[in-house]
């Protein structure tokens, strides 16, 4: 791949600065076109930034900015070089769009439920569009992470929430003083969680098999005539009966799982199907492995 003046790859750049535009589109409406005036608070930075917007007139984005100047100083050295400033492009970017196009759109003024509700949605799909791109919006990742790295023995996800939990109280305690406000505030922040999960591993979800039988290698040829999907052959043994047994493994869309059901009874009927759920199968056949953020 041709790189330009010291090594910067342009044409990264230029899609990663368009994706940032887009996902900063769609995190700055959620916040400032519907989350702003609906009075109700936001988990991250961008919650501590409406709080600073509500007391202080501060505009959101650069509150945002401000808040994230000494935790991105402070983190640096655990997020490592191409993650810390790829994120600070997209803070820069998701800013920008906060204060200087998000205001050219009209507010929302209706029902708090549905600002909740598209607050949740676009802020999720904007912060999934820049996760995908192994970036972020800085904040409450550069902590997360940073708390993941000197605890490692802490989940990601127990971080992410009990960060959440402290802001929204803080928002509902010296802002919002509403108990109302405090329930759309977790239903926005479960809403984004759900949004970005089923963007990020969702839209490959599938299903695997595991096939218990006495003849791995007819089931397997079966599975590649009806579905053209291959199958790896494993070696197991019954607990009770000693024997030896193939078990078939095989991953398809959902579309294919019934169709190879039905494959594997004809071709034997006393054979032991589990089918599980698969959020995300990477890999020939599906989508092709690409850059994950090294949580």
């Amino acid at each position: 791949m041709k790189r330009g003046i010291g090594s910067i790859d342009w044409k990264e750049l230029g899609i990663d600065i368009g994706v940032d535009i887009l996902a900063g589109i769609f995190i700055a409406a959620g916040i400032y076109n519907f989350a702003l005036r609906a009075n109700f608070p936001v988990a991250g930075f961008s919650g501590l930034a409406i709080v600073m917007y509500h007391l202080w007139k501060i505009p959101v984005g650069a509150a945002t900015l401000l808040l994230n100047v000494p935790v991105s100083i402070f983190c640096y050295r655990y997020l490592g070089k191409a993650f810390f400033f790829k994120s600070v492009k997209s803070m820069l970017i998701t800013s920008a769009i906060m204060d200087y196009v998000a205001p050219l759109f009209p507010v929302y003024q209706g029902s708090r439920l549905l600002a909740a509700l598209c607050m949740g949605v676009l802020a999720g799909i904007g912060y999934s569009i820049v996760f995908m791109r192994a970036s972020s919006t800085g904040g409450q990742d550069f902590i997360s992470v940073a708390i993941r790295k000197l605890k490692p023995h802490i989940t990601l996800g127990l971080i992410t929430f009990v960060l959440d939990v402290i802001t929204i109280v803080i928002g509902t305690v010296v802002v919002f003083k509403d108990v109302d406000g405090l329930i759309y505030g977790v239903i926005v922040t479960y809403l984004m969680a759900i949004v970005m999960d089923r963007i990020l591993y969702g839209i490959d979800e599938g299903k695997m098999t595991l096939i218990v039988t006495e003849h791995g290698r007819e089931i397997a040829r079966k599975i590649d005539e009806c579905s053209g999907r291959g199958a790896t052959i494993l070696r197991g043994q019954g607990t009770f009966s000693g024997e030896e047994k193939d078990v078939v493994m095989c991953a398809c869309n959902n579309k294919q799982m019934y169709t190879i059901k039905k494959a594997v009874h004809k071709v034997d009927p006393k054979a032991f199907t589990i089918i599980m759920e698969s959020n995300e199968v990477v890999g020939e056949g599906f989508k092709e492995d690409s850059k994950d953020l090294n949580f």
